[in-house]
């Protein structure tokens, strides 16, 4: 088999590793998947999965950041930040389906480890970039209340369901929104 075949096969594979591990997260809990479950569901073998991902836990940390939107939110011109912040938030509380990856945080588990993992996501993927971006005193504070929103935003969805703000105005949430964010992110 030519290398270039081998690199797309084990692309492939982890791809479907990848999609076999969110849909059992999602659907059975972190605690209660393992990784034959996992190799099963992706026609894979176990020591595939170790080999690509080391643990089930770092397999569960590489489904946080492959399914993460944030980046292309903090991306931009950071007087539009509020904005996007509000639009994003804005977006998953009004959406008539559940979000997959919203599903595999709210069945991650107590684990310490894998809190330790959900915590390293929301510092390296929401609350550090967000901070960098923030110029004067204060920046790790306002950028932190900003990832509470967020999160909160989460809690909020996952308690009432998507039910809950599905028939809202989307331009008045966005504009609700975009007014606690540019509070938050204000020096």
């Amino acid at each position: 088999m030519e290398a270039s075949s081998l690199g797309r096969d084990r692309e492939a594979t982890k791809t479907r590793i990848l999609v076999a591990a969110r849909h059992l997260f999602a659907e059975h809990g972190y605690d209660h998947v393992t990784v034959r479950m996992i190799a099963s569901a992706a026609e894979a073998n176990v020591s595939l999965i170790n080999r690509y991902f080391g643990s089930k836990a770092r397999l569960f940390a590489e489904v946080l950041v492959s399914e993460s939107a944030m980046e292309s939110v903090l991306e931009g011109d950071p007087d539009r930040l509020p904005q996007r912040l509000a639009a994003h938030v804005a977006r998953r509380l009004s959406a008539g389906a559940a979000d997959p990856i919203v599903r595999v945080i709210d069945r991650a588990g107590t684990s310490p480890q894998i809190k330790a993992v959900l915590r390293d996501r929301v510092t390296s993927a929401l609350a550090a970039p967000l901070g960098e971006q923030l110029s004067g005193a204060g920046a790790v504070e306002r950028a932190m209340l900003a990832a509470a929103i967020i999160l909160g935003a989460g809690s909020l969805r996952r308690l009432l369901g998507p039910e809950a703000l599905r028939g809202a105005d989307p331009a008045y949430l966005e504009r609700r929104l975009t007014a606690i964010f540019t509070a938050c992110l204000t020096p």
